[in-house]
């Protein structure tokens, strides 16, 4: 970043273009020229995502940004296995996604915990439908509650817990079977805007005790960068790759990070991206 005299600054965005990384040997994810249109009862084929390419690698933390309906929950279901591309193909650790995968972990917007179920029951939900060892993972789970600061709230059920005390369940449900791939889709939206950015903390947190790789859907550009390694930003209906961005900040990540000139200048720069879009599809 060279700071003018008048006070402006030139910015060298460290940015790879659409589609750099494709085909890369050792990456954890490879997402090569993935297409998905869906079929309305009407007969009539509506594109949601034209030809993306990225990849993610071990341990990498990517988010991915774009406007509302841009097509990025449809991208990590197919990710995860839960949905299917119409063209193109997915890779995890150089297998082909055909289905859900033992290897992956998914956090939804909502929760999504049993009721009746308490923290620790909710936790092993994954593990009793995979068939492990109940008693194994019950000891991790008690590991990863501690981990995500619910220690003492393992016999609280979901209504006793505050939202955020809800996503930090859902993350350890997520995490508890070990994957190499943890999928979240706008996992904090719900939340308010200081519970939001202690669970970006959070979040960070664990990922770096962890280790996993990470695919993190957000509508906040802020966010996006300020958790990310690489954001990833998406077009308007059909879904396209606009540019891959580099985020140059050191880690551990700090809340007044999100204030700096760099995250502002990168910031910018993603929403110009998605406003000339928008105006182009206008």
């Amino acid at each position: 970043m060279d700071w003018r005299h008048d006070g402006r600054c030139d910015v060298t965005l460290p940015t790879a273009r659409v589609g750099v990384g494709a085909g890369r040997q050792g990456s954890r994810i490879e997402v090569r020229r993935l297409d998905k249109t869906y079929r309305l009862q009407t007969s009539q084929e509506v594109p949601a995502l034209t030809d993306i390419s990225f990849h993610v690698d071990a341990g990498e933390f990517v988010s991915i940004v774009g406007p509302s309906g841009c097509g990025k929950s449809t991208l990590l279901r197919i990710i995860g296995g839960i949905s299917h591309a119409t063209g193109g193909e997915v890779q995890v650790d150089g297998s082909p996604v055909r289905g859900p995968r033992r290897d992956v972990g998914f956090v939804f917007q909502d929760p999504t915990l049993l009721p009746w179920r308490d923290v620790l029951q909710n936790a092993m939900i994954g593990i009793e439908i995979l068939g492990l060892d109940r008693t194994e993972y019950r000891a991790r789970a008690r590991e990863l509650i501690n981990l995500v600061g619910l220690v003492g709230f393992e016999r609280a059920h979901p209504g006793e817990l505050s939202g955020g005390m809800q996503q930090r369940a859902a993350i350890v449900r997520a995490l508890l079977h070990d994957p190499k791939l943890l999928l979240l889709d706008e996992p904090f939206g719900a939340l308010d805007a200081m519970t939001r950015e202690a669970m970006g903390l959070e979040l960070l947190r664990i990922w770096a005790a962890n280790q996993t790789s990470v695919v993190f859907v957000t509508h906040s550009v802020l966010e996006a960068l300020f958790l990310a390694d690489r954001v990833i930003v998406f077009s308007a209906r059909p879904g396209r790759v606009l540019d891959i961005v580099t985020v140059g900040l050191p880690r551990p990540r700090r809340l007044e990070m999100m204030v700096s000139p760099e995250i502002g200048a990168l910031a910018t720069h993603i929403r110009n991206l998605i406003g000339v879009q928008a105006e182009a599809v206008a």
